[in-house]
């Protein structure tokens, strides 16, 4: 991964299973991205969802295929 951030959340989800899914149609379409989740080390899911984020350049391409997902 660059050193540019990923700070835009483009989708957030009520586990990390379905965040993973659509990282993996993101990553298909070569945009990085990373799952992130406040979720006590997967000790407690219901914590606060998981997130799923973009560079800022590819939060409307990401946002299109996380949402036909």
């Amino acid at each position: 991964m660059s050193d540019v951030e990923l700070v835009v959340v483009v989708g957030t989800f009520p586990n990390r299973i379905e965040a993973e899914i659509a990282q993996g149609a993101l990553e298909a379409a070569e945009i990085e991205s990373i799952v992130s989740a406040d979720d006590a080390g997967g000790t407690d899911p219901g914590l606060g969802g998981v997130r799923l984020l973009v560079r800022a350049e590819d939060a409307e391409r990401a946002g299109r295929l996380v949402q036909s997902e």
